[in-house]
């Protein structure tokens, strides 16, 4: 018998007021490939920019004379009780969850980062959260256009199933897991990210996330691959790209094409170990190890985002910002190379 249930393993969320412990589901596997903004090539900067930080509207405090919001953050190795060699420590944190500008007034998120219309209104969108110098410390100080409120939600969903045996739960059986989030006005100056609306994602194939790891500023982790078979008729495909609690929601793009693949719902393990000093430190796994990391595919909501005018122009066969990733060699055989 299968009886409804809520996804309650691995989607914990870091909230921005209240306990930490939310972010500790997502690890990183072989060398943590996570860099700043600032760090970004060029060729990805564009994805960056349509990155979305979400927070409590409470954590988000405008000063009318300035015409600026202050974000009220906490520091990550202190949250986490992290030894002083763990990377990021001194970072603000803050954030719950990430999203992605896939419409002038539309952010696409996981379903478990706004699970009701209630949430939704108490979330500020925040854009810009990062570090944007070598040197220079995240931004916590936010310009009145780079926040944003809910207008509505255009569709969510969040679903699992629990098997049972003799009335004892033995596995979940996640649903898709997103939402689609009409902001209070439309996003100048940033550009819609283009979806692939084909599928066809497979093994082997790489990736790339944005997103606000742990609530953290601004991460780019970019040397991921699709590790698993991609089940069609699964809501998901797995990768093993570094990421935390607070990457939730973050848009997965196609490291060849530029185009979003689907969203990050869910983790592998705890995000931290306890080392003999007492203090934590990251759980890190082989390259190729472990359960993965599971991204929800776009079908169910793909009718309610536009496509954007690259995807027009792509399937009009005109040129576009995407024709020179189109005509590079991205076979199995031929090797991204992220030189930063």
């Amino acid at each position: 018998m299968k009886l409804p249930g809520t996804a309650a393993i691995f989607t914990l969320t870091l909230l921005a007021v209240g306990s930490y412990s939310s972010a500790a589901d997502k690890i990183v596997y072989g060398a943590d490939d996570r860099v700043e903004y600032y760090e970004v090539p060029e060729r990805f900067r564009e994805a960056a920019d349509a990155t979305v930080s979400l927070w409590d509207k409470r954590a988000a405090n405008l000063d009318q004379a300035s015409g600026k919001y202050t974000i009220s953050t906490s520091t990550f190795g202190e949250a986490y009780n992290l030894c002083p060699e763990v990377r990021f420590r001194e970072q603000p944190i803050g954030a719950f969850c990430s999203g992605t500008l896939v419409g002038e007034d539309l952010v696409l998120t996981a379903g478990h980062c706004i699970d009701s219309e209630s949430k939704c209104k108490s979330t500020a969108f925040v854009f810009g959260y990062a570090i944007t110098a070598p040197g220079e410390k995240a931004r916590t100080q936010i310009d009145f256009g780079d926040v944003y409120y809910c207008s509505k939600i255009i569709k969510r969903q969040w679903q699992s199933s629990v098997e049972t045996v003799n009335g004892k739960p033995q596995s979940t059986v996640f649903g898709p897991d997103f939402a689609l989030i009409q902001l209070s006005r439309k996003v100048p100056d940033r550009k819609p990210m283009p979806i692939n609306r084909e599928g066809r994602i497979k093994k082997g194939d790489r990736v790339f996330m944005t997103g606000h790891p742990a609530g953290m500023p601004f991460k780019l982790s970019s040397y991921g691959t699709v590790v698993q078979e991609v089940n069609t008729d699964s809501a998901f495909f797995v990768t093993n790209l570094d990421s935390f609690g607070g990457n939730s929601g973050g848009a997965i793009f196609n490291s060849a094409t530029g185009l979003i693949e689907g969203i990050l719902v869910r983790g592998d393990a705890e995000s931290f170990i306890p080392s003999f000093e007492g203090c934590n430190i990251y759980n890190v796994r082989p390259q190729y190890a472990g359960f993965g990391v599971s991204i929800n595919k776009l079908d169910p909501v793909l009718a309610e985002i536009p496509p954007t005018p690259a995807e027009a122009a792509v399937a009009a066969g005109l040129v576009s910002d995407l024709e020179a990733l189109r005509k590079e060699d991205f076979s199995t055989q031929a090797t991204v190379n992220f030189d930063f």
